[in-house]
């Protein structure tokens, strides 16, 4: 399977990995850590070298409970950090946002993908994504980031979210966005069951006939499990969650830990049956 994004064509057989870096004072794992551009420069080039194919900026917390910023002061701490990756055609530029502004200001200046949390819920930022010929990743979040955590409910959470996310993919192709891939939302608006229930029966999101996003890198379901706290501690959880979600056909892994995720790729497809012993 093939993504293709502005005349480049991203080839997800086998499956890739996508960096996260929030370049924010209040994310959930990584706040703070990259908020001066230097650190998020060092780490963005980090994450390619470590086989990262997208590298994917976020500039608004999404957390549960963070709050909504003005589009201003994300693009004050975006472009930075993404004006001097799009001089490096190496790259290949994500930007997670919800604001057509904001996804507006970096199309124009050649970002080929928005990464959209809130699922392309807003007409207006589809229309620009479609306006600029652009690609999009679809996510479910039930609520908003500040309330979604407060006993979210569904009947059939898997059923839901595939229905939820076939609508808004045929709402992108009317606004012209042919190239798009869905994302279950891990964590956002779900108990540790529902994420459960996701993971068991990602295949089924599939027969929808887009490529698959995983987001599990680092999340609350993982420690809620383990019992681990600390975010920065949940490499384990979030690798052997990835394996599942790759067994069960994701095609891209959105994590912290690229280099990680990279081999946990490469171990799913060699068990698949890719890998060939070379000579001696």
């Amino acid at each position: 399977m093939k993504f293709h994004l502005w005349g480049r064509s991203l080839s997800l057989k086998p499956p890739k990995v996508m960096g996260a870096l929030n370049l924010t004072p209040d994310s959930f794992s990584d706040g703070g850590l990259y908020v001066r551009p230097e650190d998020a420069l060092r780490r963005a080039r980090e994450m390619s070298e470590e086989g990262a194919a997208i590298l994917d900026l976020g500039a608004e917390s999404t957390r549960p409970g963070a709050h909504l910023i003005e589009a201003e002061e994300e693009l004050d701490r975006l472009l930075p950090v993404l004006e001097p990756l799009l001089k490096d055609p190496s790259l290949l530029i994500s930007v997670d946002t919800s604001k057509p502004k904001v996804a507006e200001e970096v199309l124009a200046r050649g970002v080929p993908l928005i990464n959209d949390v809130r699922g392309l819920r807003d007409p207006a930022l589809r229309e620009v994504i479609g306006g600029f010929g652009a690609s999009a990743v679809i996510m479910h979040m039930q609520g908003e980031p500040q309330t979604m955590q407060r006993s979210p409910r569904y009947d059939d959470v898997v059923e839901e979210v595939k229905a939820y996310l076939d609508g808004q993919a045929r709402l992108a192709d009317k606004a012209g966005i042919r190239n798009l891939i869905l994302d279950p939302g891990i964590g956002f608006g779900k108990t540790v069951e529902h994420n459960l229930s996701l993971l068991r029966h990602l295949s089924s999101l599939r027969t929808l006939g887009y490529p698959l996003c995983l987001g599990v890198s680092r999340k609350s379901f993982i420690g809620k499990i383990t019992g681990i706290e600390s975010p920065l501690d949940r490499l384990e959880g979030t690798i052997v969650s990835n394996a599942l979600g790759l067994w069960q056909g994701a095609d891209l892994l959105r994590v912290h830990e690229v280099r990680a995720a990279v081999r946990t790729v490469q171990m799913v497809e060699a068990i698949r049956g890719s890998w060939r012993e070379g000579p001696k």
